[in-house]
């Protein structure tokens, strides 16, 4: 290009108003890649690629110009090194409307580039990659690619990014129509998004090095999120709200889930639905889950599913949702009270089974489909907070018998230890402050979010049936779990008094002394845990 159409090309235009003319590509992702090749070249526009992409273009008898003819400089070092050249950043990142810039460009010969199509290599893919060495996960971090696409970016107004290749076919449709023009507006929107293209990658290679060295809190905490599902408004019909996953978990809440019909999924859902998927996991035979406002309502375990809805419907209230740890048959469809139901979730549903819940008005029926086990020792919990976030490990573990102490002269029969272990695995669910009463299949009354156990313990209580006398009775049988220590014996009295023969709990107070004493004087059990499971 001579020296006055150079300077003519580069000073020609105002922000967002450059005609382009050439065109550099260089995708990792080939998908639509000829297409809009072959698009852009009809329209006139020069054609730049580099490597496997040159190749494909001209394979489809396409006009293209190899990198290494626009910079003067060779690919080498495999590839490594292609467009890292002064020159193609030059003609990136040229502030056309300012004449030093335009002189600069002239004085090196520097040939603009109007638009570039970037995907890079892809490091998520390999990195995932079972086995995979570290040297091929290390080769799939792109160099050139980022550079070119935040260079494009920063200097959109006169350099657009491209880099999804779902948006091949909007942008051939503006420069159709507008002479070969994108709008000011459209180059804003692509730099926006190659923004965030290039910070997902950025934080999927950090996410990479961190988790190889293992550091239980990293100095920065850095995830990238993708939008699932808008919803239709938040906790308030008046606060927007959506669902996002983070990018490169194994698993996330609607991973293999499909909604095979109602209405759309609401924030509450989502949150209902994370509590019973997370307490489901904790059992392997037939489950049944009720959850209201993220709550745990009713939790049973029994020979088939049929069975354990029994259970959890002669003791959950109405309304929120109902999840399932297997099939839905016909059978159990047509045992299932509807009212007040919003959400069911299962791992599948008989055709007659799913006819009759899709007549129920507005009710979400979802199916989940994902096998993989969830690896949610892996991730940290968090909580945002004004400017900040709360962080933590998740907790995933659970106390079995053998690590527990028996604190009382009485030692649990081995039904009462059924009946403490399931009370105890309930209660790691519910919200703090936490009683669950239950046998060693079933709740029988959960008593959750309160200040004090004492709350906790009157709340649980009043949801059981009564004696003669009219105060409530922990049947025969039934065990008490604490998700943190009874707070001494206000709370512990109205237990035994209702007949509670076995209990539960952390330990680790003052007041523990005192209530062995008591719970000894009562011919009961009490064991200790040693660990709480608090879930705020």
């Amino acid at each position: 290009m001579s020296t006055s159409s150079t300077r003519d090309r580069l000073a020609s235009a105002e922000p967002g108003e450059v005609q382009i003319t050439r065109a550099l590509l260089s995708v990792s992702n080939k998908t639509g890649i000829v297409e809009f090749a072959r698009g852009l070249a009809d329209l006139g526009i020069e054609v730049v690629s580099t490597g496997g992409t040159a190749t494909a273009i001209a394979a489809a008898g396409i006009p293209v110009r190899s990198i290494t003819d626009l910079t003067g400089f060779p690919e080498i070092m495999d590839g490594r090194v292609k467009t890292l050249n002064p020159r193609l950043y030059a003609s990136l990142l040229a502030v056309r409307s300012n004449p030093e810039h335009v002189s600069a460009a002239v004085e090196h010969d520097v040939e603009p580039v109007d638009l570039v199509a970037v995907n890079l290599y892809p490091f998520e893919r390999t990195a995932a990659i079972r086995g995979v060495a570290d040297a091929e996960v290390i080769e799939n971090i792109d160099i050139g690619g980022p550079t070119m696409i935040r260079a494009a970016a920063k200097n959109f107004a006169f350099s657009a990014p491209v880099t999804s290749p779902e948006a091949y076919d909007a942008i051939l449709e503006e420069l159709r129509a507008g002479e070969r023009r994108l709008s000011l507006d459209t180059r804003r929107t692509l730099a926006a998004e190659a923004f965030a293209y290039t910070a997902r990658y950025d934080v999927a290679i950090t996410r990479w090095f961190q988790e190889r060295e293992n550091a239980t809190f990293p100095t920065q905490i850095i995830r990238a999120f993708e939008k699932s599902l808008e919803l239709p408004h938040g906790e308030n019909p008046h606060q927007r709200a959506a669902y996002y996953s983070q990018v490169g978990s194994r698993t996330h809440l609607l991973s293999m889930v499909a909604q095979r019909g109602g209405s759309a999924l609401s924030h509450a859902n989502l949150r209902d639905l994370d509590t019973a998927r997370t307490l489901l996991e904790e059992f392997s035979g037939p489950v049944c889950v009720a959850v209201s406002e993220d709550l745990p309502c009713a939790v049973a375990t029994a020979p088939t599913l049929v069975d354990a809805y029994a259970m959890v419907r002669s003791v959950a209230p109405p309304g929120g949702m109902l999840g399932f740890n297997g099939h839905v048959d016909a059978e159990l469809a047509s045992a299932l009270d509807l009212a007040g139901v919003e959400l069911v979730f299962a791992h599948g549903y008989d055709d007659s089974a799913l006819e009759r819940l899709l007549a129920a008005p507005g009710l979400r029926v979802l199916e989940n489909q994902e096998r993989r086990v969830p690896a949610l020792h892996l991730e940290i919990a968090t909580r945002q907070v004004r400017g900040g976030l709360l962080v933590q490990d998740r907790d995933v573990e659970m106390e079995t018998p053998d690590v527990m102490h028996v604190v009382s002269q009485r030692r649990p029969t081995d039904a009462e230890w059924a009946a403490l272990s399931f009370a105890w695995t309930v209660a790691k669910h519910v919200r703090s402050h936490a009683i669950v009463i239950a046998t060693a299949g079933a709740t029988l009354a959960i008593g959750a979010g309160q200040a004090s156990q004492g709350n906790a313990v009157a709340l649980a209580l009043a949801a059981l049936a009564t004696g003669e006398d009219g105060s409530p009775r922990v049947p025969s049988g039934a065990a008490v779990a604490a998700d943190a220590p009874i707070g001494g014996l206000d709370a512990l009295a109205p237990l035994l008094a209702a007949g509670c023969e076995a209990i539960i709990q952390p330990g680790g107070i003052d007041a523990d002394l005192g209530m062995v004493e008591e719970v000894d004087r009562a011919g009961a059990v009490m064991v200790f845990t040693g660990r709480r499971h608090l879930r705020h």
